[in-house]
């Protein structure tokens, strides 16, 4: 049974009224909005995937690195830069919250509001919690084989504001990702006539192609997770507790990695 809000918009939560633009205008936007963000992450993965097959050695032999240091032995100039490109990264989201209120709706049509915190926070818990100890589990037998990079998702120096930027980026991510790759792509889709299915597959290629920098396992788990959150998304009819799971998925990875790396024998470090 679909959510109420789903209901009232359509089949789907992504089906919306019919609109003054043209489809032509709402295809070059969402292209345009795809090329500022996600989409161009995504050719940027696959290039570095490319690069990482050809260079000499195992996958696994080789890292890739999530929130580094961009100043190293400057933490006021490195706490700078974090904090400029975790904001830098939301302005795509301001950008679709722009779109949307042109439209007269808002990122309330997509469920992205403060009407229902903790029910959103609830249901985003146990997403994380399913998906968290499994999604660990694949990295796990992925990176072990051969498949995957290792994924380092963190290597910020011992400084006061290590933790909470660690917090904040994670919550950038989220916030990123479910915005644009689900509410915002699902709604477009939709008005431009795709299919259902074409849309969920879509809207998870594409969250799937983003982490192929991380190797096979990287793009095929993601993928798995997009079409997980895009069936959540029609049921509920919300990005919120989407942004939740994601947010508490990434603050697992990256502060558990900062707590544990070196210290326990089963988490793969370079």
């Amino acid at each position: 049974m679909h959510s109420e809000a789903g209901r009232v918009a359509g089949s789907y939560p992504e089906e919306a009224p019919e609109g003054a633009a043209s489809r032509r205008t709402l295809r070059s936007e969402t292209v345009l909005v795809l090329a500022l963000s996600l989409g161009a992450s995504g050719v940027s993965a696959l290039i570095s995937f490319v690069g990482s097959l050809t260079k000499p050695g195992a996958l696994s032999d080789q890292a890739a690195s999530l929130n580094s240091s961009a100043a190293p032995g400057r933490p006021w100039l490195d706490l700078a830069w974090q904090l400029f490109g975790i904001t830098t990264a939301l302005v795509p989201v301001a950008l679709v919250a722009h779109l949307l209120i042109r439209e007269g709706s808002g990122l309330r049509a997509i469920g992205f509001d403060g009407r229902r915190p903790w029910s959103d926070l609830g249901r985003g818990a146990l997403v994380a919690a399913g998906i968290g100890s499994t999604g660990l589990a694949f990295y796990l037998a992925v990176q072990a084989a051969g498949f995957n990079l290792t994924v380092v998702p963190e290597s910020l120096p011992e400084v006061w504001w290590k933790f909470p930027v660690l917090i904040l980026s994670a919550v950038q991510n989220a916030v990123l990702e479910e915005v644009i790759v689900v509410g915002y792509l699902l709604r477009r889709l939709g008005q431009l006539g795709w299919t259902p299915m074409a849309a969920l597959v879509g809207s998870s290629v594409l969250r799937g192609s983003y982490h192929l920098y991380q190797g096979v396992g990287g793009f095929l788990g993601n993928m798995v997770m997009g079409v997980v959150f895009v069936l959540l998304y029609r049921r509920w009819g919300r990005v919120g507790p989407l942004v939740a799971a994601y947010a508490l998925l990434d603050i697992g990875a990256f502060v558990g990695y900062a707590l544990l790396a070196g210290k326990v024998g089963w988490l793969p470090t370079v």
